[in-house]
């Protein structure tokens, strides 16, 4: 029955699909089958269609989960730091890390409160042949002794909304300092504040194909000795030291750091690998005079500095001809959206407009991308 629905869902089709099932099976099963299938469907782009097509989900589930090829990497660094070291894994899911775990040889325990997403999670294990076990509990109930490494992912949402707060985060932050004082990880917000991260805890952040996903606390055995890293994915690059740098006026280029490394503080690590400085010693933007590959940022070539009016960039996208028009800012406070429609671009040529703050002003730059090697 699983199988039938899978085979014939197509997004925007559950409706016809489910009339089609009724006809010969429970109305029960196959809402249930179809909402399966449509949750497989979406779950491609997390899992890939080769894992996604075999697993179980639920709507949370999946909508919480790791990425795989975050988890792969966070899976990656605890076993080469501790190869097949018995991890525990607070509120788990549907697995998608123990997914992972399990994979780089690591020895998986699961817990999750919800019976449901349990069960999801085990049978993902089954389905997917690997070894481990789930079971049903509270995080803070947990004798977490006999594990070498405790990994948790705390609840970031309440009523349905996602929370930013750490101090809101279930189980309570007290709960994951605790573990912190431990060997373990500890996934957490993007946005988790510098100085909420306890000492002797690295805080990791982590972008995959130019997002940022994550950051992971690590401590105890898997503490590496830094306080801070960035991590791109799916190259692998990762920078850990903030080197001092001067700011001067505009260059040739324009180096745009990946979301991870300005979370992390790690701009000026950008202006290092390329030889070049800070447009602004606040603002998250990189200038040189030299095309230097690097995972780091994307590049863009300055074709010329505009002011920053509505009319003379209205002037500049109709004399250009421009009809795509990419619009990117860093301090200075507007909706490119906005901003895109009032400029009404209508023509062939296609450009790059990169507004910042130097000192107290709004400057804008007309721009080319640079295509990453």
């Amino acid at each position: 029955m699983l199988a039938e629905a899978c085979a014939g869902f197509t997004p925007g089709g559950e409706l016809r699909l489910v009339e089609k099932l009724r006809r010969r099976y429970d109305v029960a099963v196959v809402t249930a089958a179809v909402t399966q299938a449509s949750l497989r469907h979406r779950a491609v782009a997390k899992f890939g269609a080769e894992d996604a097509v075999r697993m179980y989900f639920t709507p949370d589930g999946l909508e919480q989960a790791t990425r795989t090829t975050v988890g792969v990497h966070r899976a990656a660094r605890i076993a080469a730091t501790l190869p097949g070291a018995t991890v525990v894994d607070l509120g788990c899911g549907i697995g998608g890390d123990l997914i992972s775990a399990a994979r780089a040889g690591l020895r998986v325990t699961g817990v999750e409160r919800d019976p449901a997403t349990a069960a999801a999670a085990q049978a993902n294990l089954a389905a997917l042949e690997l070894p481990g076990q789930v079971l049903v509990g509270d995080a803070e109930a947990q004798d977490c002794s006999q594990y070498e490494v405790v990994f948790a992912d705390p609840a970031r949402r309440a009523d349905g909304k996602r929370v930013f707060d750490h101090n809101a985060y279930s189980p309570p932050w007290s709960f994951i300092t605790d573990l912190l004082a431990g060997t373990a990880c500890v996934k957490v917000a993007p946005g988790i504040p510098h100085e909420a991260v306890p000492d002797g805890v690295e805080a990791e952040w982590v972008s995959d194909a130019g997002e940022v996903k994550e950051a992971a606390l690590w401590s105890g055995k898997l503490y590496a000795g830094t306080t801070r890293r960035a991590t791109l994915l799916p190259s692998g690059a990762t920078v850990t030291s903030a080197p001092e740098v001067d700011s001067a006026p505009v260059g040739q280029y324009i180096y745009e750091p990946d979301g991870a490394v300005v979370r992390a503080g790690l701009v000026t690590a950008v202006a290092e690998a390329v030889d070049g400085w800070l447009l602004d010693p606040r603002i998250a933007y990189v200038s040189a005079d030299s095309l230097v590959a690097t995972p780091l940022a994307s590049a863009y070539e300055v074709v010329e500095e505009l002011p920053y009016k509505e009319k003379a960039l209205r002037s500049w996208v109709r004399t250009q001809g421009i009809g795509t028009l990419e619009i990117k800012k860093r301090g200075v406070d507007f909706d490119p959206a906005v901003l895109r429609k009032k400029l009404a671009p209508k023509g062939a040529a296609s450009a790059t407009l990169i507004v910042t703050r130097i000192g107290r002003d709004a400057v804008a730059y007309s721009c080319r991308r640079v295509a990453r090697p």
